[in-house]
């Protein structure tokens, strides 16, 4: 009993960094995403995106 507020608290600060980091990491990628959309719908195209005449 002397070590469990430790070893919740541990597991407990693990689980809230974790769901923090993932959280954070989706709503980067949703922010990219429509970063690209935007930039796509105003002409400017990726370098990896193939033109028709073969450039």
């Amino acid at each position: 009993m002397t070590h469990a507020f430790y070893v919740y608290a541990s597991y407990g600060f693990a689980a809230l960094v974790t769901v923090a980091v993932a959280l954070w990491t989706w709503a980067d990628g949703r922010a990219r995403r429509r970063e690209l959309a935007a930039l796509e719908a105003a002409g400017i195209r990726r370098r990896s995106a193939r033109t028709g005449d073969g450039e």
